[in-house]
């Protein structure tokens, strides 16, 4: 028997059009801080809107792995 995958074992392919990279928008204040491992709370709201206001994309991922 052979060792390769089948398509079957991981189901149907996801089409191209469905899959994001992350570049076509911005993400939330909500979803960063979520990212960066922290409880959401106002305060940590307040820090990721000023860090996508003012740094955008640059400022996530200083702040992700």
């Amino acid at each position: 028997m052979s060792e390769g995958t089948d398509d079957n074992e991981w189901g149907p392919h996801t089409p191209d059009a469905v899959l994001h990279t992350g570049t076509e928008a911005l993400p939330d204040p909500e979803d960063v801080v979520l990212a960066s491992g922290h409880e959401v709370t106002p305060e940590r709201l307040e820090q990721a809107r000023r860090l996508l206001d003012g740094e955008g994309a640059a400022g996530v991922e200083k702040l992700l792995p």
